[in-house]
């Protein structure tokens, strides 16, 4: 039974981590405090300034403490829903100003009519929100590429760690574990995506990078979509 579709991780696999914690990561701390200030009342910004209250325990914490709970999230990299879901709301706003555009690697950018050529679809599951991977691959270097996508999945569906995460994409997809193919740089996340049984096949793109016995590739035009 051939590949149907493939899911692949955003950081580090699709995009550079560098351009997350240097672009992305100081773009959102610096502009959160201002952000909520002005759109504490929208509805979403609201749940989410809740949502961070009861995680952080502090019931009461004013707009300034939670812009500072948000802020240390930040520097910890937490996958926390209400975070990366601000952090989203956020970086639109960058890229429509034309602040920065989402880099992705060339390399996957060239791989994708091979992939739709063999009639396979595309997926995104990443640890931040499905509106942030919209947004990364709308405003990337090579223009919108959210057409060649057929979804995008977040925290919402799944802690990308567990393998729960990786049936519940099945059921969404309605595909069998053995016709997906899962790519991430890294090794938890592909231990998940194996124990639900889907393929797997591990993105090393540096030399210095930790590896486990899974299928590797260096770049998307080795991609093994004939599993």
């Amino acid at each position: 039974m051939g590949i149907r579709a493939i899911i692949v991780d955003t950081a580090g696999t699709t995009t550079d981590l560098d351009f997350i914690h240097d672009v992305l990561f100081p773009y959102s701390k610096k502009a959160m405090g201002d952000f909520l200030s002005k759109n504490q009342h929208n509805p979403l910004v609201e749940y989410c300034i809740s949502d961070v209250r009861d995680l952080a325990l502090e019931q009461d914490a004013s707009i300034e403490r939670v812009t500072e709970i948000l802020s240390q999230w930040i520097d910890e990299d937490r996958k926390a829903t209400p975070l990366k879901t601000l952090q989203g709301l956020i970086w639109k706003q960058g890229y429509a100003s034309g602040e920065f555009t989402g880099h992705i690697y060339p390399d996957f950018i060239d791989a994708i009519p091979r992939i739709e050529a063999a009639n396979i679809r595309i997926y995104s599951f990443s640890s931040g929100s499905a509106e942030a991977q919209k947004m990364l691959f709308s405003h990337s270097d090579a223009g919108d590429l959210t057409p060649k996508f057929s979804g995008h999945f977040d925290t919402r569906t799944g802690n990308k760690l567990d393998k729960q995460a990786y049936c519940n994409i099945l059921n969404t997809v309605s595909l069998s574990p053995k016709q997906v193919l899962f790519i991430s740089d890294v090794i938890e996340e592909l231990k998940a995506a194996d124990a639900a049984g889907l393929h797997t096949c591990q993105m090393v793109r540096f030399d210095n990078q930790k590896t486990a016995k899974f299928a590797q590739i260096s770049d998307f035009s080795a991609l093994p979509i004939d599993c």
